[in-house]
């Protein structure tokens, strides 16, 4: 299917409450797994990831075999879970999922103690776990592996035999995201130290606080955010407040809210949300590492193309591991617009962006919702768009299109 996007106004005016974040909902249902208190969680996302994540925690105990999917998140977390679990499990996901490596997510436990096999290609999934108690102890870990390979650890840390140490080696990206871990870790009672290149956490046990009635509040998402602050920079008019967002935010996607003062928005903090206004657009060439956040850094690279401001993007290391190679997809997709993309060293980007015009050919998406979202907002700058396989939103924002429906985006499906 493809869906063919317009916006006649050009100007988003209203109110929004925002979808929730997967990344901290998925962060707390491990750790509800672990807890041997029971609490809830309010405003779980209801994005695939999420979802699937929820279902295989609960069908844990009758079911041996996981199909994740393309759930990143999913098949990392729950690899390090079902390892410290009793019993054998098998894990698996989709094509693509099988070309993302996990191999130093697996070392990582198997130094550690858990015995994890590969069922097919050596440091990919499939992967059977023969889960039980783990020892624990000091492992080292290249500081530029992916984040979620760290909560992963993280995560399941304070039930190993001797609690964990990680010693980093080289310069460690997504610290936000690791970040986040640990404060979450702390919510529950469980705290670590983050001293120089070294995390360590000693044996501990999850407790939920002590007051009647505690539950978990997951924030909205600062990244399904990014997708309103590029419309609200490409819109002729703008008025947008944005509920459901926390101030200080554990998630690095937060940044959002100053990268845009460059791209003409200006954001106001206002009770459980933010308040979007348009500001003038710094002329001038746009440079910034996207390593602490690189969530964003397809939405922020289609709006500095389409507001024709050169740019250049690094820290960009782990886009190529994502669900598709994001770097050339986005390389492919702007070039449709007439927009030079640079790839350096593959963790760069340059872009050119100075003969940017109306769209030649439909946008494809690679399996990707960020694409998706990323580009949706061009509608608002050309006459109108075509995405290919709309239904990707699903594994993060599962109502985005829905959402846009609701501030003047007209959404025509075509049967491809």
């Amino acid at each position: 299917m493809i869906y063919q996007i317009s916006h006649t106004s050009k100007k988003i005016e209203g109110s929004i409450l925002l979808t929730a974040s997967k990344s901290e909902s998925n962060r707390a249902l491990i750790i509800q797994a672990l807890c041997n208190e029971h609490f809830e969680i309010v405003n779980l996302a209801n994005a695939q990831d999420t979802v699937t994540l929820k279902d295989i925690l609960a069908s844990a105990s009758t079911e041996n075999t996981f199909d994740v999917g393309p759930a990143g998140t999913t098949m990392r977390f729950l690899t390090a879970y079902f390892a410290t679990q009793p019993g054998k499990r098998i894990l698996t996901g989709s094509e693509r999922m099988k070309q993302r490596p996990i191999g130093l997510l697996v070392n990582a436990l198997n130094e550690l103690g858990a015995d994890i096999k590969y069922l097919e290609k050596e440091g990919f999934p499939p992967i059977e776990i023969n889960g039980n108690k783990i020892k624990g102890g000091e492992i080292e870990i290249d500081g530029s592996v992916s984040s979620q390979f760290i909560s992963a650890l993280l995560l399941i840390s304070p039930i190993m035999q001797n609690g964990l140490v990680i010693k980093f080696k080289g310069e460690v990206i997504s610290r936000p995201y690791i970040n986040m871990t640990l404060k979450m870790m702390e919510e529950f009672r469980v705290y670590g130290q983050w001293q120089g290149n070294t995390i360590s956490v000693s044996p501990q046990h999850y407790h939920k606080k002590s007051e009647p009635d505690y539950s978990y509040l997951v924030d909205g998402d600062w990244s399904a955010a990014s997708y309103w602050y590029s419309m609200v920079a490409l819109a002729e008019e703008a008025d947008l407040k944005i509920m459901g967002l926390k101030h200080p935010s554990l998630q690095g996607d937060a940044i959002v809210s100053e990268l845009y003062s460059f791209f003409g928005v200006k954001t106001n903090y206002i009770e459980n949300g933010i308040h979007l206004t348009k500001i003038k657009v710094k002329d001038e060439h746009f440079g910034y590492n996207f390593s602490d956040c690189p969530d964003i850094a397809q939405t922020a690279a289609v709006t500095a193309a389409a507001l024709k401001i050169p740019a250049f993007f690094n820290g960009l290391s782990t886009l190529k591991i994502k669900e598709t190679d994001r770097l050339q997809a986005l390389k492919n997709e702007l070039k449709k617009f007439n927009c030079e993309v640079q790839i350096i060293d593959d963790q760069a980007i340059q872009i050119d962006p100075v003969n940017f015009g109306d769209p030649f050919g439909t946008i494809n998406t690679y399996e990707d919702h960020r694409m998706a979202m990323a580009f949706a907002p061009l509608a608002l700058k050309t006459g109108f768009i075509q995405i290919e396989h709309p239904e990707v939103v699903g594994k993060s924002y599962p109502n985005f299109w829905n959402d846009l429906k609701g501030f003047g985006f007209e959404i025509t499906a075509i049967n491809a």
